[in-house]
């Protein structure tokens, strides 16, 4: 299997709410090409009770085993990459867990309870490289719909009733 890394700046930003159980949110907002030479968990700007900050570097990988999704996500019209926050006590206030460029890896990343999850724009830079590992390795796979077994009739039949002792002695 082949496989391919990148490695991403992920932007995150802290919105303030006007909410009675929580006062702030953080969601991812932006992919970056590459690592830009910042501290992880560098202010980047507020506006309208936004702050934007670099969360840092992460590694997006692409799977020769997985084309067929990403050939999709390219074909979209806008295509994506999925972001996973985690929720820290303390600082950071919360982590990066997954990256992927993977739409259905995507959704499985929204069935882990409490985490965060941001379809976000897919830089051109990287969406050409995606394009470039999809050609490299992509092989067409022929879907082979598998035969059910025969059900069996009997499966579910009425038994007779055994009465206690008929056949139970040693």
């Amino acid at each position: 299997m082949a496989q391919e890394d990148l490695i991403v700046g992920i932007v995150v930003e802290r919105r303030t709410l006007d909410n009675p159980w929580i006062d702030h949110t953080w969601l991812a907002s932006a992919i970056l090409p590459g690592a830009p030479a910042v501290e992880a968990w560098t202010a980047l700007g507020e506006r309208d009770g936004v702050r934007q900050v670099y969360a840092g570097p992460h590694k997006i990988s692409f799977f020769s085993i997985e084309t067929a999704h990403y050939r999709d996500n390219l074909l979209s019209g806008s295509p994506k990459i999925w972001v996973s926050l985690r929720r820290m006590d303390g600082e950071p206030p919360v982590s990066v867990i997954g990256v992927t460029a993977d739409p259905a890896e995507g959704e499985a990343f929204t069935e882990a309870g409490d985490d965060i999850v941001e379809a976000l724009a897919m830089p051109a830079e990287i969406a050409e490289r995606l394009a470039d590992f999809v050609q490299a390795h992509h092989v067409e796979r022929t879907f082979h719909k598998r035969r059910r077994d025969e059900a069996d009739p009997e499966a579910l039949a009425v038994r007779p009733a055994r009465r206690i002792g008929d056949g139970d002695h040693e």
